[in-house]
């Protein structure tokens, strides 16, 4: 046995190599590669509070809330998701009706987590807007009710933008810019391209003679570069950190838009 044991030759583990130099290493550059960022990115959703407009039952569009909403929740983003009043926030009962009622917002209805935020949202004096990476301003003919004449919508957007943040409205959302300044004193939309609800869609819903302006020809009275398509199509406009979409078909491309801004 014991010469059986002594033929055999132990095995000993392999020598450690060396360690590389790596102070002249260079990081490989892949295409498509975004950069990574070292805190998680923070979205404040803002909606209107307003349930009627003089009489006419309405609120927030929730196709325009639910598809940015999952757009982001996917991305890794935090939500936050506020009001003008806070508390519970209105749905235009159009917005459920079978056609509108996208598989977003099924899926948000059926959702606790978020019905639950949608129905405590944060009143949006409270919230430090330019803290957050991105405030994006839903629609829904509410919005024409209490996102204008608002002053903390107002300081909202100017404050956001000129903390270099990213600002994003879909259909009547846009309203909010109609009152915000650039530093000159000059309408915030003059000169640059914007997307929002066209006299034509407005004309189509029939509510034309209930808003207190038509969005598309308040922009170009303001200066505004309008960038529209036929009704119901997708349109969305990006200059710099302002970001629109047109209508509520619009939410998606406008989410990624957000998404692709927040990457680069």
């Amino acid at each position: 046995m014991e010469g059986a044991a002594a033929k055999k030759k132990r095995r000993l583990p392999p020598p450690i190599p060396p360690r590389k130099d790596l102070s002249n290493f260079e990081t490989r550059s892949f295409p498509h590669q975004y950069p990574i960022h070292t805190h998680t990115r923070q979205v404040l959703l803002v909606s209107t509070s307003s349930p009627s407009l003089k009489g006419h039952p309405t609120g927030l569009w929730l196709e325009e809330l639910a598809t940015p909403y999952y757009k982001f929740k996917e991305a890794g983003y935090d939500l936050t998701i506020a009001s003008t009043a806070g508390g519970p926030i209105p749905i235009d009962a159009a917005s459920m009706a079978e056609m509108f009622f996208t598989d977003e917002c099924q899926k948000f209805m059926h959702d606790a987590e978020a019905v639950g935020e949608l129905s405590h949202s944060v009143e949006l004096s409270t919230a430090d807007a330019a803290s957050y990476d991105v405030v994006f301003f839903c629609g829904g003919h509410g919005a024409v009710v209490d996102f204008v004449e608002n002053a903390t919508v107002k300081s909202s957007i100017e404050d956001t933008l000129a903390a270099d943040k990213v600002v994003a409205a879909v259909c009547h959302g846009v309203i909010a810019l109609s009152q915000c300044s650039k530093l000159d004193g000059e309408p915030l939309v003059k000169g640059k391209k914007v997307s929002g609800f066209s006299n034509a869609e407005e004309d189509m819903v029939q509510l034309t003679e209930m808003v207190p302006f038509l969005l598309e020809s308040k922009l170009r009275e303001q200066g505004a570069i309008y960038e529209g398509v036929d009704p119901w199509g997708t349109s969305v406009s990006v200059d710099g950190k302002l970001l629109t979409g047109q209508n509520p078909q619009s939410s998606g491309a406008l989410a990624d838009k957000v998404i692709e801004a927040l990457s680069s």
